[in-house]
């Protein structure tokens, strides 16, 4: 049942200040962008909200996220819940592999 998406968040680039971001991030390209990479049986929105409440949120997203990049997800979704968890790893992996500083879990 495809009932999952994968999302990305945009972080603030003071995210950068964060030593364990960083360390994550040994190829980021400075000027590049930073995401937070997730997945979820909510929708995207309602996730991101949670994040931003404190609410089973990261950190990262409730401190420095500052919007959802549907662009990067949106044609991804919906899928199985095996799918959303091979594909948070591997959009995670395709933005780093652009020069981005991503956080996933």
């Amino acid at each position: 049942m495809t009932t999952h998406s994968v999302y990305v968040v945009e972080l603030d680039l003071e995210v950068l200040s964060n030593k364990k971001f960083v360390g994550k991030n040994p190829n980021y390209q400075e000027g590049m962008r930073c995401y937070y990479v997730g997945m979820t049986g909510l929708s995207p929105e309602d996730r991101f909200s949670n994040h931003k409440r404190g609410y089973k949120g990261s950190r990262f997203v409730r401190t420095y996220g500052k919007c959802l990049c549907p662009q990067e997800y949106e044609h991804l979704n919906p899928m199985t819940y095996k799918n959303a968890c091979s594909m948070e790893v591997q959009l995670a992996t395709d933005l780093r592999n652009k020069g981005h500083a991503v956080w996933q879990n």
